[in-house]
């Protein structure tokens, strides 16, 4: 295997590393190749002092893959959502921002992973900020790969035939209780999603299908499902396995979302936190360990 050409320093032993690399070399392309190994490898990268803007954001993610573009219409109130312009979307809880997006986005206080309701989830996501929060607002990252690697053999066993109902109103009761029944039900509008418990990827390397999306595992008691999903979503989320961002102006992060849980914690909300992204295209569907197709 051809050795590295770019230099990165483990933050934490099990997640996430700093690459050595400047905004000139990240526009190049030229290092994509080894990013994209080291982003796999460590669920996290962070570049610090890059000061993109958004052109430069999306050249940037179209080196390491496929930018996700386009819009569609969800839901029974047929809103239209998209990903921005050419593919950056501004991340904001601020309406007047994120006029589309800022009702959804409380649940990014919970630990999720993106579009699990979808056949193929985005592989990953770039993210810079444009206004930080004054309080607050460290973004959380939790290593899957590495929660399942840790497992007892005979607790991998038995995830391994399991499938988890991931729904919206999972994903975001627990961030709103107050909603009104107008809005709960727009959540129950979206489609369910049944997902495996484990996810066998195409390298061979497994993970923990986890986050808040997550409702129930099919065929179990209630309250065994929700005591299991407590309980591995716990152990996922162990320190040890867990990178805490610290934002800095100009700093660039990219996660693997096929392979780890993120989070932002608590901000003062009147300091209009933004931030601007970009998603990559899935790659791979999630499929089940010992199937050679996905489990819709």
């Amino acid at each position: 295997m051809p050795e590295l050409k770019l230099k990165h320093i483990p933050l934490t032993p099990r997640i996430g590393s700093q690459l050595d690399i400047g905004r000139d070399e990240l526009l190049s392309g030229d290092y994509a190749a080894d990013i994209r190994k080291i982003l796999v490898e460590r669920g996290v990268v962070v570049i610090r002092d890059a000061h993109v803007d958004d052109d430069q954001l999306r050249h940037i993610a179209a080196t390491l893959g496929e930018v996700r573009l386009g819009q569609s219409k969800r839901g029974a109130d047929g809103v239209t959502l998209n990903e921005g312009e050419g593919g950056v979307l501004k991340v904001s809880l601020d309406p007047e921002i994120n006029p589309q997006y800022a009702r959804f986005l409380l649940g990014n206080h919970l630990w999720h992973m993106d579009g699990p309701y979808e056949a193929i989830p985005p592989f990953a996501t770039l993210f810079t900020p444009y206004r930080m929060a004054n309080v607050g607002g460290d973004t959380l990252f939790a290593s899957t790969y590495a929660a399942y690697e840790d497992l007892p053999e005979e607790e991998k066993d038995f995830l391994a035939p399991l499938r988890a109902v991931h729904t919206m109103p999972a994903s975001l009761f627990p961030s709103m209780r107050n909603v009104t029944p107008e809005e709960f039900a727009v959540w129950h509008s979206y489609p369910q999603a049944v997902r495996p418990l484990v996810w066998h990827h195409k390298s061979g390397r497994k993970s923990l299908v986890l986050g808040s999306a997550a409702a129930w595992i099919e065929g179990m008691h209630p309250a065994e499902s929700h005591d299991l999903l407590q309980r591995l979503t716990l152990h996922a989320t162990q320190d040890k396995y867990v990178y805490r961002h610290k934002w800095q102006a100009g700093d660039l992060a990219i996660w693997d979302n096929t392979g780890a849980l993120h989070r932002v914690m608590p901000y003062d909300l009147a300091s209009k936190r933004e931030y601007h992204r970009c998603t990559l295209n899935g790659e791979e569907p999630i499929t089940a360990v010992g199937r050679d197709h996905a489990v819709n």
